[in-house]
């Protein structure tokens, strides 16, 4: 049978031909697949798999390829031929979860058939994507992780090594409403603590070497750690080795900082739930994440599409609702804005006394190509939080995070940056000044590079400005003279070493590329900051 409709044999006629099909922008190899769902939720299926056939002319062996050409012949009724289509991308290295995992990956056409129900016999008490940790502090963790179907999860955390009446556990239930997502909550931990954990699905034991981390210091109390961050992580499987080269700087935290994952579209929802799943079903990514704290923020193209705004309104336009949803199921922040009647990824949290205040720079952005009156990137809401939050701020280091970089140079004279919203953020920043608020760092993506930048203000002290945007990207962004330093040759990222315990603390920006290299480091000091 597959080799009566192997995809190698599906040509294109002359006829097909005329029909226009796409042509597959392989410079950027993330939208390739895109393009193809975008083709099967609008209607046009039969468009997709011509489409694939030159895909397929040149990239001969993509795993990715044979299992959209499987969504397609979902979509057209074709169930051998999905079946098929699905046992060759598993041959060519897709994970299984990609296969089993999620309510929106295509495929439950052929759910009940004999290869899909054996992978489910096989697998599908197992994780189909994380685990992950989230929301890791001194005295709890989150342990987010997605399984195959509706599942009652239980997590059990010990410390290491193992001490009487110290071992913690959680149970939640899986749903389909909610993507089939468990986020366990394990409270009562102890600081400074390492803990391995154990996921249990339907009474089935899962433990891996890398189901291991280590708790924060108490809130506020001094200590050292380093975190890692950065943001461009468009799917591209030869740069995905990029999370084995984070962690083998041995991060404590991860932060994301915005395109994530890229979606770019507003109109068809299960292009959401497919950029999260390629990602979370890779390998590399699912080692690092399984470790160590992650904490996440959106950009426009995990939000919405390039530059965008979503305006003031709360429901306007229709989309933000149903987009803000997926990205809570597949991640586990400190919080989310407001909550539901004020939606928005901001929160806040502090790792030992370092206070991280994180910004959303997208859902309620007023347009400045259409606004007449007042720009603002915050909204009424989330400004009012953002300077209360760094008024009452206890942080030795009080670290500003925002998706697009503070400085307005990083972008020429585009609006798209704060360069956009010069007067909102230069209140902030004489809110700094006329509350003698110190010890501020800021931190951003959007970038196709890494960038140092110094910010002169003439009536208090420079802000640095650490910024990353290039974990696995192809398209990159030119280097910027004014900055103290520009780095773009190949995919890199940023991690900061926070040292609170020193005299004088310091926080230590190293710059390193998908291979290993370093290729900077400043160290910014506490007193420079005052």
């Amino acid at each position: 049978m597959a080799a009566a409709i192997a995809f190698s044999a599906l040509t294109v006629s002359a006829q097909d031909k005329a029909e226009k099909i796409p042509k597959p922008d392989f410079k950027q190899y993330k939208r390739v697949h895109q393009k193809a769902l975008d083709l099967i939720r609008t209607g046009k299926a039969e468009t997709a798999v011509k489409f694939l056939a030159v895909v397929e002319e040149k990239l001969s062996r993509d795993a990715e390829t044979r299992y959209m050409l499987a969504v397609a012949q979902c979509t057209l009724g074709k169930a051998d031929a999905a079946e098929a289509s699905v046992e060759k991308a598993l041959e060519l290295g897709l994970p299984v979860g990609r296969i089993i995992g999620g309510s929106h990956n295509g495929l439950d056409a052929i759910r009940k058939r004999p290869l899909i129900r054996r992978l489910i016999r096989q697998h599908g008490k197992t994780p189909v994507h994380g685990p992950m940790i989230g929301n890791l502090s001194g005295t709890s963790a989150t342990v987010w992780l997605r399984t195959a179907d509706a599942a009652t999860v239980q997590v059990e955390a010990d410390t290491v090594p193992p001490m009487p009446g110290e071992k913690v556990s959680a149970e939640v239930q899986t749903r389909r409403e909610h993507d089939f997502v468990a986020k366990v909550v394990l409270k009562n931990l102890k600081p400074r603590t390492k803990y391995t954990y154990t996921v249990t699905i339907d009474g089935q034991k899962n433990r891996a070497a890398n189901q291991k981390f280590m708790t924060f210091s108490k809130s506020g109390e001094a200590g050292r750690f380093r975190l890692a961050f950065g943001g461009g992580a468009g799917f591209v499987p030869q740069h995905e080795y990029v999370w084995n080269t984070i962690a083998a700087t041995k991060p404590d935290a991860l932060f994301q900082l915005g395109d994530n994952v890229y979606i770019d579209n507003t109109s068809v929802m299960d292009m959401h739930h497919y950029c999260y799943y390629r990602r979370q079903s890779r390998p590399e990514y699912r080692s690092l994440v399984a470790g160590l704290g992650v904490f996440s923020i959106w950009d426009d193209h995990d939000f919405g599409t390039n530059d965008c705004s979503g305006g003031p309104e709360v429901e306007a336009p229709s989309w933000k609702r149903p987009v803000y949803e997926i990205f809570r199921d597949n991640w586990a922040n400190p919080g989310y804005g407001g909550g539901d009647q004020q939606p928005g990824i901001w929160w806040d949290t502090y790792i030992n006394d370092v206070h991280f205040i994180c910004i959303d720079g997208r859902f309620y952005r007023t347009d400045p190509k259409t606004t007449k009156g007042e720009l603002s990137m915050l909204g009424p809401a989330q400004k009012r939080w953002l300077l209360s939050t760094i008024k009452k701020s206890k942080g030795t280091f009080k670290v500003l995070i925002s998706p697009v970089p503070w400085v307005f140079k990083a972008k020429g004279d585009s609006r798209d940056t704060w360069s956009g919203f010069k007067k909102e953020r230069n209140e902030i920043f004489t809110f700094l000044t006329e509350n003698k608020i110190e010890g501020v760092v800021l931190m951003s993506a959007d970038r196709h590079r890494s960038d140092l930048w110094k910010i002169d203000r003439p009536d208090d002290y420079a802000l640095y400005e650490f910024n990353s945007s290039r974990l696995t990207n192809q398209h990159v962004h030119k280097t910027m003279e004014a900055a103290i330093f520009s780095y773009n040759a190949k995919q890199s990222f940023g991690t900061v070493d926070f040292d609170t315990t020193a005299a004088d603390p310091t926080a230590t920006y190293r710059i390193h590329t998908i291979d290993g290299e370093q290729v900077f480091q400043h160290t910014v000091k506490r007193s420079e900051l005052n």
